[in-house]
């Protein structure tokens, strides 16, 4: 038994009159097991580490059919229902799988191919396309248990424009068209001869600084050498000449007043030697 994931499912028990005993035994794939169960002697029923998504779909005496609410991966296991009545025992067993239909896309790839992908479905969906294709589809598989196929559209003809996509699978078959066109090589020149147009600036601009570069050391290796200024006696003659009159100056001076001065101080009728 299948059930699409999100929907509700009902699992039916036999129908006997007289009942005793109901129990519902489940052994999921994910988790461990749990029990559904009711007594009629005591008009209870009881559960043992079931979730609250499951229940009796009706009062157990009458119909004791379980009822699993929005299916999730998580409730794919066996489901076995044992009956006692009056007319003997009687039990029945049920394989849930759960169904998960794809989510369907489809794009142009870089080459101008149309790409038609299902995620995550369970089981793997099939891809058809309406036109004869030599592709091959490439599967996925997800930790949850679904499966990913992705199929790459190659054409014989180059005039084929609107291209459909068919998704086969047991939750629903859907389908898809998309047009594509073959990659315009128009931008690829003008970007590759950008490119090379700013490479030749750069490498002109290099060379120019190389040369002005060598040139400015061209002019500092021919440069003639400064020559020292030369320094003749005459120039030191004449540096000194100012200070030796000063002297000589000064020296008589000093012995005019020597001479003033030793003739204030001798007695009358001598005079100073000269």
């Amino acid at each position: 038994m299948s059930a699409t994931v999100g929907n509700s499912c009902v699992l039916t028990c036999p129908s006997k009159s007289n009942i005793t005993m109901v129990t519902w035994k489940i052994s999921p794939k994910v988790g461990g097991p749990c029990t559904l169960g009711y007594r009629a002697d005591q008009n209870k029923s009881d559960r043992t580490n079931c979730s609250d998504s499951m229940n009796w779909k009706f009062r157990p005496d009458r119909d004791p059919a379980l009822e699993i609410w929005q299916v999730g991966i998580d409730h794919e296991g066996n489901y076995t229902c044992e009956v006692v009545a009056t007319e003997g025992n009687f039990h029945k067993t049920y394989h849930l799988t759960v169904l998960v239909p794809p989510r369907l896309t489809m794009y142009c790839d870089d080459h101008g191919n149309p790409v038609c992908k299902a995620t995550a479905g369970k089981p793997a969906a099939q891809i058809l396309w309406v036109l004869e294709s030599n592709s091959t589809p490439k599967e996925e598989g997800h930790d949850n248990g679904t499966v990913t196929v992705l199929s790459t559209f190659t054409a014989h003809s180059t005039n084929v424009t609107n291209t459909t996509c068919i998704v086969s699978h047991p939750a629903g078959n859907r389908s898809m068209t998309i047009a594509c066109h073959p990659p315009d090589n128009n931008g690829f020149i003008l970007l590759v001869s950008i490119t090379l147009c700013f490479l030749s600036i750069i490498i002109f601009m290099a060379v120019i600084y190389y040369f002005k570069l060598h040139s400015d050391r061209l002019c500092l290796n021919t440069k003639p050498p400064e020559t020292a200024p030369t320094h003749s006696p005459q120039d030191d003659t004449m540096e000194v000449e100012p200070y030796t009159t000063y002297v000589q100056k000064e020296n008589v001076i000093y012995n005019s007043v020597s001479d003033l001065t030793v003739g204030q101080n001798l007695p009358q009728g001598l005079s100073p030697a000269t």
